[in-house]
Formats: C-alpha cells, sequence, structure tokens
C-alpha cells in the first residue's frame, strides 16, 4: 500500500510579500549608517584631533568605544531580537543611531573645546549602543520575511552593507575633511541619511514578520527561551566549533583592517597604497559574498562552501604574511589582498546561516549574536598578542611609518598560523545537520517523507518543493 501524499494545500500556503525587500533595504541603510559613524574620524585622525584639541589617542578612542560597548550589551540584544521582535530592534536601533549622529554635530556648534570631545564621544557612544541591534539583525530578517532559496541572499545583501558602510567612510571622509574646519560639515553629511533611515524604519517598517509566514521554519518558529537557548548552544559540539573556528576568522579580518597601515608601511608603501588594498579587501569581499550567497540559496551546500572558503582564506592570510616581507611588491600585495576579502568576507553570511542550521530551534539572533561577541573577544586578544610580538626597528631606510618604526614579521607569521590552525580544526571536525531545512521539509511533507527527502537536500537545485506566489 503506499504512503499517504504530501496534502496539496500545503504546497501552496506560502505567500511572500514585495515589503520583504523594503525592510532589507531599511536595515542595508541602517547598517551602512552606523558603519560611516563608526569609521568618521579614523581616516582623518590628523584633521579631526586638530579641531578638537585632542590627542591622536583619543580620536582612536572614538572607534573603539564601538569595540568596548559592544561585548557586553550583546546578551541583551540577542534576548531583545528573539523576545521583542524585529521591529522594536531595529526602530530602537535607527532612533539610537540618528541620535548619535546628531549629538556630534550639536556638539561643534557649541563652539567650547572643553566641551566638543565629551559630547562627541557621547555621540559615538550611542552610536556604538545601535550597533549591536543592527548587525545581529539580518539572520532574523532573512528567517522572517525570505523563503529558504533567498534566505542567503538577504542575509548577505543586509550583512555586506556594514563594510560598504566601512568603505565609504574611508571614501567621503577624506573628501570631505581635507581641513581640520571641514569636520562640521562632515557630521553634518553623516547626520542627515540617519534623520532619513530613522523615519523610514520608524513609519515603513509596520510589523516584525509578514502576515503570513514565507517558509514552514518561520510558520512553526518557536524559538528557546534565551536562557534554555544559551545552554543549548553550549550543549551542541558543532555549534561550539563553528564558535570558536569562525570567531577566530572574524578576529584575523579585525586585525587586518586595523593592523594594515603600519604592517605595509614598514616596506615603504605610503597611505594612499595602503588605503587602496583596503578598498579592494572590501570591494572583492561584497562580489564574492553577493556569488556565495546566491550560491548556497541554491544547493544549500552550506558545510561545503564555508569549509572551501576557509581553506582558501587561510591560503590567502599566507601569502599575505610573505608577500609583505618584500618591499616594491605593490602587485602581488594588493592581488593578495583582493583574494583574502574575496574569499574570507564571503564565509561570514553563509556561517551565519549555518549557526542557525546546527542550532534550530535556538533564536536566530542568539545563535548569531554569539559568535560575533566571540569574535569581538577574540579581537582584542589577538590585537593584544600581535601588537605584543613587534619588535622595534633601529634602521628602516625604506620605511613611511614615521619616527616608530615596528618589525611585523613575527606578527603576520603568527596570524597566518592562528587562521591556518583554527581552519583546520574547522575542516576536520566540523559536521552537523540541516536542523532548520529538516523541520521545513518535515513541517511540508511530514516525518515520513522527511528522512528520504531531506538526505539529498545539499545536491537539489530547487526550492525544496515549497511553492510560493509573490504578493
Amino acid at each position: 500500500m503506499e504512503g499517504p501524499e504530501p496534502e496539496p494545500r500545503r504546497l501552496l500556503s506560502f505567500k511572500l510579500y514585495r515589503r520583504r525587500w523594503f525592510v532589507l533595504l531599511v536595515l542595508c541603510l541602517l547598517n551602512c549608517s552606523n558603519a560611516t559613524i563608526w569609521l568618521t574620524f579614523a581616516p582623518v585622525a590628523d584633521q579631526s584631533a586638530q579641531y578638537m584639541k585632542v590627542s591622536l589617542e583619543k580620536i582612536n578612542w572614538l572607534s573603539m568605544v564601538y569595540m568596548v560597548v559592544a561585548i557586553p550589551l550583546s546578551f541583551g540584544t540577542t534576548w531583545m531580537l528573539d523576545t521583542l521582535g524585529l521591529r522594536i530592534t531595529l526602530i530602537l536601533g535607527s532612533g539610537l543611531n540618528m541620535l548619535g549622529a546628531l549629538l556630534r554635530f550639536v556638539s561643534v556648534l557649541s563652539h567650547s573645546s572643553e566641551v566638543l570631545y565629551p559630547v562627541v564621544m557621547l555621540g559615538q557612544t550611542l552610536g556604538a549602543l545601535a550597533q549591536p541591534l543592527i548587525i545581529f539583525t539580518p539572520t532574523k530578517l532573512a528567517a522572517l520575511w525570505f523563503p529558504d532559496h533567498q534566505r542567503a541572499t538577504a542575509n548577505t545583501i543586509a550583512s555586506m552593507s556594514n563594510p560598504l558602510g566601512i568603505l565609504l567612510a574611508n571614501i567621503i571622509s577624506p573628501l570631505m575633511a581635507q581641513r581640520p574646519a571641514d569636520v562640521p560639515l562632515l557630521l553634518l553629511a553623516y547626520a542627515v541619511p540617519a534623520c532619513i533611515i530613522c523615519l523610514l524604519a520608524t513609519v515603513g517598517i509596520r510589523s516584525s514578520a509578514p502576515p503570513t509566514p514565507p517558509s514552514a521554519s518561520a510558520e512553526s518558529s518557536s524559538s528557546e527561551p534565551f536562557i534554555q537557548g544559551i545552554k543549548l548552544l553550549l550543549k551542541s559540539r558543532a555549534y561550539m566549533i563553528l564558535l570558536l573556528c569562525f570567531g577566530s576568522g572574524i578576529a584575523v579580518f579585525t586585525c587586518f583592517s586595523t593592523l594594515l597601515e603600519q604592517i605595509l608601511c614598514v616596506q615603504g608603501y605610503d597611505n594612499d597604497f595602503a588605503g587602496l588594498c583596503g578598498a579592494l579587501f572590501i570591494v572583492f569581499g561584497i562580489v564574492g559574498a553577493g556569488a556565495l550567497g546566491l550560491y548556497v540559496d541554491k544547493t544549500k551546500k552550506f558545510i561545503e562552501a564555508t569549509k572551501i572558503n576557509m581553506s582558501l582564506t587561510a591560503l590567502a592570510c599566507i601569502g599575505f604574511s610573505l608577500v609583505t616581507l618584500m618591499p616594491h611588491q605593490k602587485a602581488a600585495v594588493a592581488a593578495v589582498c583582493s583574494l583574502f576579502g574575496l574569499f574570507g568576507f564571503s564565509i561570514y553570511p553563509v556561517a551565519m546561516e549555518l549557526s542557525v542550521e546546527c542550532s534550530y530551534p535556538v533564536g536566530e539572533a542568539t545563535s548569531a549574536g554569539l559568535i560575533f561577541v566571540s569574535g569581538q573577544v577574540q579581537s582584542v586578544l589577538y590585537i593584544v598578542l600581535l601588537q605584543a610580538l613587534t619588535k622595534r626597528l633601529a634602521d628602516s631606510p625604506l620605511s613611511t611609518c614615521g619616527d616608530t618604526v615596528l618589525s611585523w614579521t613575527v606578527p603576520t607569521l603568527v596570524m597566518a598560523g592562528l587562521c591556518s590552525v583554527f581552519t583546520c580544526v574547522f575542516v576536520f571536525f566540523f559536521d552537523t545537520r540541516y536542523r532548520r531545512l529538516e523541520a521545513e521539509e518535515e513541517a511540508t511533507y511530514g516525518a515520513q517523507q522527511n528522512n528520504n527527502t531531506v538526505a539529498n537536500y545539499g545536491s537539489q537545485q530547487d526550492n525544496g518543493g515549497i511553492s510560493t506566489t509573490e504578493r
């Protein structure tokens, strides 16, 4: 006797709403704006220091405050996303982002040097408070608003808007603030978009989820309570490997972005070339992330894509540590930085989706948020370690570093070694079931057919059999 067939009405039950693209657009704009506020002063540190009449170290703290604030607030943010919902989180994040940008601009109207820096720092702190609310959201938004064949793409678009904002800050700030007197105009230029985005989020986002779910997992979503979810994650071997190894990857990328200019100047490469390498790193990363996001949406090969790209990233990191030891190799350095971004950046959205797959039904914000925290903590440790391993050079005829010249030979090799070790751990020891995809298959076709269908899910090229209609 043949088994029961899946109910036809189940195949037609998931509708897609065009407004999902608007919600995604708002998140992208907000992510981009927050990144530009974060790095407003870094590309024009000298001009900012002169305008505010403070030291360069204090200017650096305007960027560092984001890292300091993000770590302790991350747990509260994950709870808020999974408990209070996407709409409240995005409106609060956009509000804090706008207030931070406005405070920075208002500070220049006081014409008091004693008030200027503290108020700017307060504005940066509000922006830092908004960052976890924004940067943890892509995985949640993709799960609630997009079908399974668009989730990775949506996550990629939302996640890559952050490095796009970093790139824009590195372009806009030097162009607009060529003199210290230009700093007020620069702050106004960043405040206006923040206000517009806050208005779009507050008026345009009317609900945390669409009227009807876009997928079976969204329909039957019942995320574990926050504390219980944390306990489940800590007991998951696959998730803990991902937490450690991908967190290390985030730390390596943070070190690369933070120390790139200092590493290159020793061999005679100037700041303009370092900026070009940083731009290539981001641009190729966004391209790679877009391509890989589309690929895994079609194939569902999250594990294979992550392992291959992590391996290629480790090779690019090794290549970077070697070519930066040699002077007069601009083409090689630029090529390696491009490949580093191409393979490395593309892992981020796919790994975030993978974190949800291996931890389902734990809330998406919780599983993705803990990985972000792991990356931030390891970033601090790596930067401290690498700086401690530098050695002062008595003589370096090619250097463009200024008075203090440090050898980064050992630190870059250590960075490549750490990247390689954690990549090997991930490649050899990570394996997991796609729990969310299994749940969707079971909800759609029933448990009897699930065992046969999900086993071959990674090789399917279609939408998993779930019919969707656009509204």
